[in-house]
């Protein structure tokens, strides 16, 4: 083989897979948006990775739609399911239109035609589908470069080199599956060289099977990294794709002389044992589609296992402790759990308020805290609305509409944290003539927020009922000297609006908290239990 055979097989394999991976991202671009809030279960994952040409993409996109909390653990992997079997389509591609059409008679009529729409029509979904038609008719382009490159390389290389040798050359064409993918991040391009190269004759059919193989682990690399900082769910997800990817590898490895001899009776009936591109098509469908029957039964299980990985410290904090279908049965110790977790609710949120007010520039505590609160919000409504359907005596269904006063009252409060973004602008001020008014007014809310504790012994709601009045009046006291100072120039218009956003909501989140606190102190004296005085803190340990 001389130097210039390499290089010009060298190039042509390169611009083949550079036209390819071009195509893939056209297509994926064109298409991915268009799949909206589809993607809800095994059948959907088919689809759009069929259309879009990428389970990479799909499974990165149900990675976003699980961190936005647009689609459940369960359904997320119904779709990784899916994306697996639509991925096969790939292989069909290449192998029935790739191989067998002529190449210029349809792909460059529609990279033209694409490319018209997409130029014409450029920032339309119209021009968007013109870029995915370009990109398909470019798909094929590659293909065809890349089958002509590898016949080159096959004429110069001797085949039997390239055979596997028992189950370590296996692990080798499979470890060559997984590197393209890693390096092109794209399983389908993974596979398209792969069909190539088999049906080029330069690598064998099991040799082929096994890159396939890998080329399905490889992909999950893509689910990693876009996991990398989402949140736990988003992880889970990316778990449940390593997982499903590499059982399924496992079991196609152990099963590969039997699923060979199966796909190539099946090829025979079908009239294609002597084109290896289709046999590996058939192949890839067969044990993806094996993998989903094994793993749809465990589906249940896995969700229930990885709910249980990955718990960042709001789901921890978040999820109920005294709420459970135990306490269901009875409703009246379903109402003494719903005060415990109430007081957990409040402490959870007016922890939180008391750190940020007392926080300096733009140091504010852990927003995990304001997640946890959110969680446990909606954990409490949903528990009510399962106490609903219950039978339930006339004093409990009478509290009900107290706890979601509670509730609501919190999830008031937490809508004021992006004022309380702006604290610096209120540090600011301190520094200023008024900052002793500013600081005293501050610091007395402060104080009435931490006394917001129905569960301590020393609360008295008539008292910080009479010390909230107070602080209104330094409010609107404090306000008028603000705008005072304004107006003569000795702060400046910006810095006093920013600062009176912050201090407005500080009064408002004192107010709701307040109302919240003596409500749940009412709702938990109606009803003394063991373990009220039960902290977050305690939780926390």
């Amino acid at each position: 083989m001389t130097t210039a055979e390499i290089l010009l097989a060298a190039g042509s394999f390169l611009g083949g897979l550079g036209l390819f991976l071009l195509a893939v991202r056209m297509l994926t671009d064109g298409l991915r948006f268009a799949a909206g809030d589809a993607l809800r279960g095994v059948a959907s994952g088919v689809l759009v990775t069929a259309i879009v040409q990428s389970s990479s993409a799909v499974t990165v996109a149900t990675i976003g739609f699980v961190n936005a909390g647009l689609l459940t653990l369960a359904g997320a992997l119904g779709v990784v399911y899916g994306a697996n079997i639509g991925t096969t389509v790939t292989g069909w591609l290449v192998a029935a239109v790739g191989f067998e059409w002529k190449i210029d008679v349809f792909a460059l009529p529609l990279i033209g035609f694409g490319m018209l729409l997409r130029l014409g029509r450029s920032a339309s979904r119209l021009g968007a589908l013109g870029e995915a038609l370009a990109g398909f008719g470019l798909f094929f382009v590659g293909v065809d470069v890349l089958k002509t490159s590898f016949e080159g390389m096959a004429a110069l290389v001797d085949p039997a080199v390239l055979r596997p040798e028992g189950w370590l050359g296996l692990a080798a064409f499979i470890g060559v599956g997984v590197l393209m993918t890693v390096l092109t991040q794209s399983s389908s391009a993974a596979i398209a060289i792969t069909l190539t190269a088999a049906t080029g004759g330069l690598i064998a059919i099991d040799a082929a099977a096994a890159a396939v193989i890998g080329a399905n682990v490889g992909t999950t690399s893509t689910a990693v990294l876009a996991a990398l900082g989402a949140t736990a769910s988003a992880r889970r997800v990316a778990a449940a794709h390593v997982v499903f990817n590499v059982a399924t590898a496992i079991v196609a490895i152990l099963l590969l002389p039997l699923l060979l001899w199966i796909v190539d009776q099946l090829g025979r009936a079908a009239g294609f044992e002597a084109a290896p591109a289709l046999t590996l098509a058939l192949f890839h469908t067969v044990f993806n589609v094996l993998g989903v029957g094994l793993m749809l039964p465990v589906t249940g299980w896995l969700a229930s296992f990885l709910a249980g990985r990955f718990v960042t410290e709001a789901e921890r904090l978040g999820r109920p402790v005294h709420l459970d279908a135990n306490v269901m049965e009875t409703p009246e110790l379903a109402m003494d759990a719903l005060a415990l977790e109430l007081q957990r609710l409040l402490g959870l949120i007016r922890d939180w308020y008391v750190m940020a007010a007392t926080a300096r520039a733009q140091t504010l505590p852990d927003p995990a805290r304001l997640e946890a609160v959110h969680a446990l919000s909606a954990a409490i409504v949903a528990f009510l609305g399962r106490l609903e359907r219950s039978r339930l005596t006339a004093e409990v269904a009478r509290d009900l509409p107290e706890v979601l006063r509670v509730v609501s009252f919190v999830e008031e409060v937490t809508d004021a944290t992006d004022d309380l973004q702006q604290l610096v602008a209120v540090d600011a001020l301190v520094r200023s003539p008024l900052g002793a008014d500013v600081e005293r007014f501050r610091a007395e809310a402060v104080a009435i927020l931490a006394a917001c504790d129905p569960a301590a012994p020393e609360f008295d709601a008539a008292a910080l009922r009479a010390r909230r009045e107070v602080l209104k009046e330094d409010w609107h006291r404090l306000k008028d000297l603000l705008l005072q100072a304004a107006a003569e120039g000795r702060v400046s218009v910006e810095q006093v609006s920013r600062a009176l956003d912050v201090l407005r909501a500080l009064m408002r989140v004192v107010e709701q908290l307040l109302k919240a606190a003596r409500r749940v102190q009412q709702f938990s004296m109606e009803r003394p239990i063991a373990g009220a005085d039960a902290s977050v803190a305690e939780v926390e340990a």
